[in-house]
């Protein structure tokens, strides 16, 4: 072999190197630094972690805690990283796969996350309790919002926050579909629980509408119909929450 064959040999093997030994902090410059902020990394580009990870949810960021991901090495030619994530903080956990296409633009795939309902705060002045999980074969987002999707929403044990205390509810789903250009449509359902909710919603950019009836058996406690009677109006034995609106960026 001659020596200028050798030397490219050489080169090759060094650049190959360091591509496979680059450093996870270089996953920030692919990473939209508007909407998350990472610290601590460790291990390299294609798979490593940090300890720290906020992700712009709404008016504020959610903490992810500690961050594992997989980059997948083809995609970095297509210019959408795709990435593989888990994370776990507490009862909080994230795991799927997405599509990185721009600063307000994701795919995610096969994504399940769950966290604590009170999040909810963050969009409306009310205190809830139980867990959000949301599973979904497939969501994508453009400028932050969901443009077509498949899964499943489950509020597990809610609660909502009376003057008297946390008062238990029920578990209830909302089964999400794509709706074509519409956006993404939901059905909502009740698993279980003494007041019973059932209705649809759905989702067109940043613009939803909200048609659900809210009632019981055994009828409604003094505190839920009152809280009820903000946003719903009386039909029945029950309340009808008619709502529409646009979701602020």
């Amino acid at each position: 072999m001659s020596r200028i064959s050798l030397g490219l040999a050489l080169a090759l093997l060094l650049l190959v190197s360091l591509i496979a030994n680059a450093p996870a902090r270089l996953l920030a410059s692919l990473l939209p630094a508007a909407e998350v902020h990472v610290e601590g990394f460790t291990g390299t580009l294609w798979r490593g972690a940090a300890s720290r990870c906020l992700v712009r949810v709404g008016p504020g960021y959610l903490h992810l805690g500690s961050v594992r991901w997989e980059l997948a090495p083809l995609s970095l030619f297509t210019l959408a990283p795709r990435l593989t994530l888990e994370s776990q903080w507490g009862e909080q956990r994230v795991a799927g796969d997405v599509v990185l296409r721009g600063e307000q633009d994701f795919d995610f795939h096969n994504f399940d996350v769950t966290v604590a309902a009170d999040l909810l705060r963050r969009f409306a002045p009310i205190t809830l309790g139980g867990h959000l999980n949301a599973t979904f074969v497939e969501l994508v987002l453009r400028d932050r919002f969901p443009v077509s999707g498949e899964g499943r929403l489950v509020w597990q044990n809610a609660a909502w926050e009376s003057p008297q205390g946390l008062m238990p509810l029920g578990t209830y789903a909302i089964d999400i579909i794509p709706d074509g250009e519409a956006g993404l449509r939901g059905e909502v359902l009740t698993l279980s629980g003494q007041v019973q909710a059932s209705g649809s919603v759905a989702l067109t950019g940043s613009r939803y509408t909200v048609d659900v009836m809210v009632d019981s058996a055994d009828g409604l406690d003094e505190q839920v119909q009152r809280a009820l009677s903000l946003i719903a109006t009386p039909e029945g034995n029950g309340y009808r929450a008619s709502l529409e609106g646009e979701f602020k960026g």
